[in-house]
């Protein structure tokens, strides 16, 4: 069997696209020529992208999965219906192929990378693990005991899942191209909830997840008393966070993790919570904790002459804060410089205030133009009005980067869902063309 991806560089999609891959599958994909950082895993696995074209469509032997930013209307799309070859809408195959493993479902407002990141790192020095992570990072495991997958809420696509456990990280108000308030993502919620069948792992903190209702056990995880699973007494170091474990009156011990943010603490207890509920042994885990390396687009740090950068997919209000709250903790003498980029004219336009909140805890802000989406019919909304309710922040592109050559020493955090990394690449070209000009 063949597996043509319509899309193959979407995060999700290249995801899914390796695990097929490594655990034996023929499977190639198309998608546009522009780069994007989720096509190198595949060119390094030897996935073949090619340009879209009906032409891709194979009548023998071949099933199409498709991502959900393209429409019936595409060229590949309508060739495989015409040829009536096998067809999927990516978060309806990802459903049935999660049903061959016990599957464990990461979902959330916020933090769902991040923690099906760990999840999976620490789940593999447990027992085979397959995974499916939305930073683009996908992996096989032929027979594999464990299936981790990020689900997302968008347009209530993690209803097409039927998982094991759920991890939900948090509930908030987000994609408001789609959710109407915060109740009509509380029904996507809720509804998914009831879906899960043995066991969920919820944050206690939120008071809406705490308002679900659901039909399997579940333990909740906070800092709050509440809580079944809890962290206290937590202290940063230069190199992480270090927190005791309890659960009910047990104490299970001091675990640490090479990461920042007391955001990345309930993290690392939702993880802690589902290893307990499949018994794994938690020594084994604090091991795993330490050899955590991260996922790509999430506080990915980089020393850069005299500052350093941090790449960060931040793109909610509520995200920005933990990020920046991280980065002081991580760098309290340091100055911090955010450059961030607004993603969807719908979102920046819902969460304007909230917006200059988040960022005016940085030191100095920079904001680039609006990344937007093509399915947004109003564009009228430009960065100026975020501009206007932070005091002092600037406008800034790739033409005008030179903006940020007078920090020294400085923490330089670039955040967005967009293509924020292209400001960032000119930040670091700019300095190399001028250490050439030093020569």
């Amino acid at each position: 069997m063949k597996y043509h991806f319509v899309g193959i560089k979407g995060s999700g999609m290249s995801a899914l696209a390796q695990v097929l891959h490594d655990i034996g599958y023929d499977v190639q994909g198309s998608d546009y020529e522009t780069f994007y950082f989720t096509q190198e895993p595949l060119e390094q696995k030897g996935i073949k992208i090619l340009p879209f074209k009906k032409e891709n469509i194979q009548l023998e032997n071949m099933s199409v999965i498709a991502g959900n930013a393209f429409g019936q209307q595409h060229v590949e799309i309508q060739e495989s219906s015409n040829k009536s070859v096998p067809f999927y809408r990516y978060h309806d195959f990802l459903g049935d192929f999660a049903q061959g493993f016990l599957s464990i479902a990461v979902t959330g407002a916020h933090g769902k990378t991040s923690t099906t990141g760990l999840l999976s790192h620490v789940l593999q020095g447990v027992s085979p693990t397959s995974y499916l992570i939305g930073d683009g990072t996908g992996k096989g495991v032929p027979d594999s005991s464990y299936f981790v997958f990020e689900a997302c809420e968008y347009k209530r696509h993690f209803l097409s899942y039927r998982p094991d456990y759920a991890i939900i990280t948090n509930i908030d108000f987000d994609h408001p191209d789609y959710f109407t308030n915060l109740d009509d993502v509380m029904d996507a919620f809720q509804v998914f909830t009831k879906q899960v069948q043995k066991g969920l792992v919820a944050c206690g903190d939120d008071s809406q997840v705490r308002a679900l209702e659901s039909p399997v056990p579940v333990l909740f995880y906070g800092f709050g008393a509440e809580n079944q699973l809890r962290a206290t007494n937590i202290t940063s170091s230069v190199d992480g966070v270090t927190f005791d474990v309890s659960l009910e009156e047990k104490h299970l011990g001091r675990f640490k993790i090479p990461l920042f943010g007391n955001h990345n603490v309930l993290n690392a207890l939702a993880v802690i919570g589902i290893c307990i509920l499949e018994e794994a042994p938690l020594d084994k885990v604090k091991e795993q904790f330490q050899l955590f390396t991260g996922v790509k687009r999430r506080f990915n740090e980089k020393e850069w002459y005299t500052n350093i950068l941090i790449d960060d997919y931040a793109h909610h209000p509520t995200e920005i804060k933990a990020t920046l709250e991280a980065t002081r903790a991580k760098y309290p003498d340091k100055q911090i410089v955010a450059v961030f980029q607004p993603h969807t004219f719908t979102r920046t336009a819902k969460f304007l205030e909230e917006f200059a909140e988040s960022l005016v805890t940085a030191d100095d802000v920079y904001l680039c133009d609006i990344f937007g989406s093509a399915r947004e019919q109003d564009q009228s909304l430009t960065v100026q009005a975020l501009i206007d309710r932070i005091p002092s922040s600037k406008l800034i592109s790739e033409e005008t980067i030179n903006q940020l050559d007078q920090y020294t020493g400085a923490v330089i955090l670039f955040m967005g869902a967009g293509d924020i990394q292209k400001l960032q690449m000119a930040f670091e070209d700019s300095f190399i063309l001028m250490d050439k000009k030093a020569e």
